[in-house]
């Protein structure tokens, strides 16, 4: 069997902060120049939409009240207009789209997730994945995920897979998209991640982010898009207004993240892209994903299925269960009981 060659495109970028309106116009913009430039699939970084949480590292959450409302004003419903635009673009420009958002849902006004979705080129959602669980001092901004995203889709450029940042340190999360016959692999990244204050040794993303992901095409045999975010002055502007000197010091020296490709040996390959914001490219002869597996495969010959069991449940999971709805709707109707209609009375609460 011979496999497809593709040129794919990974979005070294800076959301307009906080802003999903002009952020998406923004995503819509570098869809249609990776399109010009021949690229099949295009990679944006986590939380694109509307920009990552990097606050809720700087301050204690007393003091993050305000940026959590704009963050909640800001993310974007899975079925909005946003996500639409975005959909429309893919399908205009025949191209496939990876794009990070934070996800707000009709059920909750406060209730957000950390997600990523997969578009078709024909402007289908394919995949559609909530981070697991939020790494660190996200746990103050976003709701816990499930497995339901853990999925690759079948296209006709590859099998493409992804996880969201601190997900590809979870050797069951990379296993599971490795058991379906991934052969691209996203991760995404956000642009800086601040761990200390001033005098201390920060966390260096763009070693720890490289490490993880070339694990992650070392052990499948898959290539690898590493997209992380670009922190612009607008974004610094907004996140040291009003700020301390050492939060300012923080985000000054914490180290930029980097985009990068890698192959399937997790070996870097094609454009790398750190201090400057623009599109990284890198081409994929997914034919090289076959001879590593001769070494190792740890879905095939290299394992111990005998031995171990993995069983994961990719259920949906929703806030409630309603049994019968139909028929409480049917009796409230024959009794002349409208009630209010705008409630929901399906089992997703939708």
């Amino acid at each position: 069997m011979s496999y497809p060659t593709v040129k794919v495109a990974a979005a070294h970028a800076a959301p307009v902060y906080m802003d999903k309106g002009a952020t998406t116009k923004k995503a819509i913009s570098i869809i249609e120049e990776a399109a010009k430039h021949g690229a099949e699939l295009i990679v944006f970084p986590e939380s694109f939409v509307p920009g990552f949480p990097v606050w809720a590292a700087l301050w204690a959450p007393i003091y993050n009240h305000d940026w959590f409302k704009r963050m909640v004003e800001n993310s974007i419903l899975i079925d909005g207009p946003e996500i639409a635009s975005i959909s429309a673009a893919a399908k205009r420009h025949g191209i496939f789209v990876s794009l990070g958002f934070s996800e707000a849902t009709p059920i909750s006004v406060g209730c957000i997730w950390n997600s990523n979705v997969i578009i078709g080129d024909d402007g289908k959602i394919l995949v559609h994945h909530r981070k697991l669980v939020p790494t660190f001092y996200e746990k103050l901004v976003w709701a816990p995920g499930d497995g339901f995203g853990l999925r690759v889709a079948n296209t006709r450029i590859g099998k493409i897979g992804a996880l969201i940042c601190g997900e590809n340190t979870n050797p069951l999360a990379r296993y599971s998209l490795a058991a379906e016959g991934e052969q691209i692999h996203i991760s995404a990244w956000p642009a800086i991640w601040p761990t200390r204050k001033p005098g201390g040794q920060n966390f260096d993303n763009v070693a720890a982010n490289r490490i993880r992901a070339g694990g992650v095409s070392f052990e499948n045999k898959a290539f690898g898009v590493l997209c992380s975010g670009f922190m612009d002055s607008v974004m610094f502007d907004a996140l040291t207004k009003n700020a301390d000197a050492d939060a300012r010091e923080v985000l000054e020296k914490s180290p930029r993240a980097a985009t990068m490709f890698l192959d399937p040996t997790g070996a870097q390959t094609g454009d790398t892209l750190q201090q400057e914001e623009g599109i990284a490219y890198a081409t994929f002869n997914l034919n090289d994903c076959v001879e590593p597996k001769q070494f190792h495969d740890i879905v095939g010959y290299y394992n111990r299925f005998d031995v171990f069991d993995l069983t994961i449940n990719r259920r949906r999971v929703t806030p409630a269960t309603f049994i019968n709805d139909a028929a409480y709707s049917s009796d409230r109707e024959a009794s002349g009981d409208q009630g209010d209609q705008s409630m929901p009375h399906d089992s997703k609460g939708h």
